[in-house]
């Protein structure tokens, strides 16, 4: 099937020259039985192998069907409605991290999956178990698809969109089902002989209809009804809690002094009130290892600032809008060209190889190959293992600052693993998601705009000495903000601080958006 599929896709962009050809003949000298037959031959081929792309996704339709569908409001939603909807779908998300799944026979030892936390907005043992990983992994794989052109999508096309929307949704439930059986297979909440086959078909059911909630409150989001996307509201706001926590945590922790509260914000009170000695005090909250310190908080606040910084880096390109005499306006190229997408692929790359590692690690310690691609070491107070030696020790970051020092090999590798890999994936996303300099010169053509002073010809010309610029600069710039925040020792790590930095900012942009549509039309 997929040889007869690309040999189609191939003799489709042969013979679309050919009805190219063959319609110029047409119009020129009017000989339209000589072409006539070549034509309908072309067509039907051309047609075919169009058919054949969508066949699969056409085959899913009766399933779709049964998916549940959030419709498109039949009026503007206004701001302030959009504001209570975006509160309302917050609150069920942050409930649902709360509850914890029932049917659960432990929960407690390594966390394989501490490293993937971060960018699946999810937590460990409740409802948001899975987090957005469905929603997120089926996004990846249709848009990858669609890409490469294996699906012959037009996002243009509402029917085809909407057909590309509910095979992406149904991809993502069975994601969430394999999930779901994979965690319970694996021993994750303890073994089947334990909990019983009853809780664990009822432990899937719990995975499965949570992934359906986020799913939901994902696309009322994206369809008007509040602001943003629910997978950028959810990954921020796990990130931000994750940060207020460390800083005012109030639960206790044995430490190098004894018993201090974890966290940074709050031990500094109760080190003040309770030493004499105020300077060691000082000094035991900024300096102090195992938990959250000032320094770790000053750090924070400070990446948190330079990303802001850097998110205002842009080069604007005159346009003109052809359809309206005398309109010209800017538009903007960002340094940060494709967002966060490198440093989310980035870090979903590593955080399966981490997995994989640590899965391989713990059966079969002893094989030199294993211990090649990580030695993995158990971290008390964490909840979760560390790579100590192999691959994953060299791609991981340093754990503190001295250790910079101390390891060059391992500083320098992971600096050049970072840059090189945002840079990469970077420079790919453009390509397959559609914001390469070719497909935005055609969607500024649709609109009718152009560049001021330049033939339409060259806008795509023009383009290319922007965008895959922006997208490789801009991708290592972000890797080179990711190392900062490592080295200084971020709460929330790197990846973390820079996803939550990006998100924020971008909410805020919607809102001072929204705003001044809301004063201009009064």
């Amino acid at each position: 099937y997929f040889i007869f599929f690309f040999n189609d896709t191939a003799t489709t962009e042969i013979y679309t020259e050919q009805i190219v050809g063959s319609v110029r003949c047409v119009q020129e000298t009017g000989y339209q039985r000589r072409v006539h037959g070549e034509y309908s031959q072309t067509k039907q081929i051309a047609m075919s192998a169009s058919f054949k792309q969508l066949r699969v996704l056409q085959l899913l339709r009766p399933a779709m069907a049964l998916i549940p569908e959030v419709h498109q409001p039949d009026r503007k939603v206004q701001f302030r409605d959009k504001v209570i909807w975006t509160g309302i779908t917050l609150l069920l998300y942050l409930v649902c991290c709360q509850i914890p799944l029932y049917g659960v026979f432990k929960t407690s030892g390594s966390d394989p999956f501490y490293w993937m936390r971060v960018i699946l907005a999810s937590n460990r043992g409740t409802l948001m178990e899975l987090g957005i990983s469905p929603i997120v992994t089926s996004g990846m794989v249709m848009q990858l698809l669609a890409g490469a052109k294996i699906i012959d999508i037009d996002q243009n096309n509402k029917e085809d969109k909407a057909l590309f929307n509910g095979a992406s949704k149904l991809l993502g439930l069975f994601i969430a089902l394999g999930e779901a059986f994979a965690y319970v297979w694996a021993g994750f909440y303890g073994d089947v002989d334990q909990i019983g086959a009853g809780n664990a078909i009822l432990i899937i059911i719990q995975l499965v209809f949570a992934s359906i909630v986020i799913l939901m409150l994902d696309e009322m989001l994206q369809k008007g009804y509040g602001l943003g996307s629910g997978i950028s509201l959810f990954i921020a706001v796990n990130i931000c809690e994750s940060i207020i926590w460390k800083a005012f945590s109030p639960i206790t922790v044995r430490g190098e002094g004894g018993v201090e509260y974890e966290g940074a914000v709050v031990a500094l009170f109760h080190l003040l009130i309770t030493r004499s000695n105020k300077l060691g005090a000082l000094r035991q909250a900024f300096y102090r290892a195992g938990a959250p310190n000032i320094n770790n908080l000053l750090a924070t606040v400070l990446v948190f600032l330079i990303v802001i910084y850097f998110q205002g880096f842009r080069v604007e390109l005159s346009v003109k809008n052809n359809k309206v005499k005398g309109h010209q306006s800017t538009y903007p190229i960002k340094l940060f060209y494709t967002s966060n997408m490198p440093i989310i692929l980035q870090t979903a790359l590593v955080s399966n190889l981490y997995f994989i590692s640590q899965m391989l690690y713990k059966r079969f310690r002893g094989n030199f190959l294993i211990k090649l691609l990580g030695q993995w070491q158990d971290v008390e107070m964490g909840g979760h293992s560390v790579p100590v030696g192999g691959l994953a020790y060299y791609i991981s970051p340093p754990r503190d600052f001295f250790e910079i020092f101390t390891d060059p090999l391992h500083t320098i590798f992971y600096i050049v693993f970072i840059l090189g890999t945002c840079a990469l994936f970077s420079k790919t996303w453009i390509e397959v998601s559609g914001s390469s300099p070719k497909e935005v010169a055609k969607q500024l053509k649709e609109q009718d705009v152009s560049f001021i002073g330049h033939r339409d010809t060259n806008m795509v010309n023009i383009l290319k000495r922007y965008i895959p610029v922006a997208a490789t600069f801009g991708g290592m710039c972000i890797g080179a903000l990711t190392i900062l925040a490592d080295f200084m020792g971020a709460i929330g790590s790197g990846t973390g601080i820079m996803l939550a930095v990006s998100i924020v900012y971008g909410y805020f942009e919607m809102f001072v958006k929204e705003k001044e549509q809301v004063n201009e039309l009064f």
